[in-house]
């Protein structure tokens, strides 16, 4: 199984570049981390995976501490659960100061 992410800034519409993000199984063993690129995303995360719950931390408050802005949400965190190790799982991060959204992508 494969993952990805996707951040967006839902404010400027614009991609949310350098959020630090990081993979953990769940027992909290950090899996992988990394940074978005420039196109607000990270192409793959973690490697192979096999069906488990896994979490995925946004530092979303230090993105925004980078542009001034100040937020609600310093962290978002997003519990999901694989039952297909053989499928592409994409995890989108839509993200504003006082809100944030997310869905299964593909």
């Amino acid at each position: 199984m494969s993952l990805s992410t996707h951040v967006l800034n839902a404010v400027t519409g614009t991609p949310a570049v350098a959020v630090a993000v990081t993979l953990t199984d769940a027992g909290g063993t950090v899996l992988a981390s990394g940074y978005t690129d420039d196109d607000g995303r990270i192409g793959s995360l973690g490697g192979q995976l096999s069906s488990g719950l896994y979490r995925i931390h946004f530092d979303t408050g230090s993105y925004f501490s980078a542009a001034g802005t100040t937020t609600f949400y310093p962290e978002v965190t997003v519990a999901f659960e694989i039952t297909d190790a053989a499928a592409h799982h994409h995890v989108p991060l839509l993200l504003s100061p006082y809100s944030y959204s997310t869905y299964r992508g593909s």
